[in-house]
């Protein structure tokens, strides 16, 4: 038996998109070598092997999933090499399924969601795998959210319209609203918060933009006294942009989201939002 470890097995499997019992076989015959298990594997002709580390995942597709009753909802990004696969019926199948177990199995966290099995045998892992090799490009699948509450809404943009959606939200309400679900989902489509408040922003990021700002000033020779007035001014500005609900509302900029709905009378609980490759 050769001498290699379940790390070699997934690295030549990132490495070439081959299966599992494949990789180990050629892990055998290499003696554990995972660059001769390269050539190995692409000696016998296995269909999309090839070196994969520097080719990149950067193009893809974001897919929902809102149940019937709109209480529980599935935001999945299953990214590809190019915009080629990414429009094809096989990829977007295979996301489109993907999406589905979660919804099924409400997974905790990647790990788990590709550790587990989503056909009769065959893990999601070996899936993405099979991915792999049949479409001959690197899929990879490294991110979702599934948000369960009293309503959840979603928003799909298309950057192209020869392309999948790229960009996907999705947001849970405290209370049903399906116009402000989507009017907000479509806001953090366009104007990517990074945080729902402001007690969500790290309190050394809010520092370090406290310490900028009052840098910045003095190099500009701001008088002292001035300074409180403009760092304050300054890290609001930062809240502004990043957080959510600070933030002025694509439809109406003299509202904050914040203000739209309070007067919708909901409340943002949480949102999630995918760009693909970023």
């Amino acid at each position: 038996m050769a001498n290699y470890t379940a790390a070699d097995v997934k690295k030549l499997r990132e490495l070439t998109g081959a299966g599992m019992m494949d990789c180990k076989k050629a892990l055998d015959e290499a003696e554990g070598n995972v660059d001769k298990a390269v050539e190995v594997l692409r000696v016998k002709g296995q269909k999309g092997v090839a070196k994969r580390e520097s080719r990149t995942a950067e193009n893809g597709a974001v897919i929902t999933r809102i149940a019937a009753d709109s209480a529980t909802g599935v935001l999945v990004e299953l990214k590809c090499e190019t915009d080629f696969v990414a429009k094809g019926e096989k990829f977007l199948a295979a996301a489109e399924a993907i999406a589905a177990h979660i919804e099924a199995t409400s997974p905790a966290d990647i790990d788990a969601l590709l550790a587990s099995e989503i056909e009769s045998g065959k893990t999601v892992q070996a899936y993405v795998d099979e991915a792999n090799a049949s479409l001959g490009e690197k899929i990879v699948l490294d991110r979702f959210a599934q948000f369960s509450g009293a309503f959840v809404g979603s928003y799909l943009h298309r950057t192209s319209p020869d392309l999948p959606p790229q960009v996907g939200v999705l947001v849970e309400l405290d209370a049903a609203n399906e116009e402000i679900a989507k009017d907000v989902a479509q806001h953090i489509a366009a104007f990517a918060p990074a945080y729902l408040t402001r007690e969500d922003i790290p309190e050394e990021t809010v520092a370090n933009e406290r310490r900028i700002a009052e840098e910045t000033a003095r190099e500009e020779g701001k008088p002292e006294a001035a300074l409180p007035k403009i760092i304050e001014g300054r890290v609001n500005g930062f809240f502004k942009e990043n957080t959510l609900l600070d933030q002025p509302f694509a439809k109406d900029n003299k509202k904050s989201v914040q203000k739209v709905l309070e007067e919708a009378g909901v409340s943002l609980k949480r949102f999630a939002r995918f760009r693909v490759g970023a």
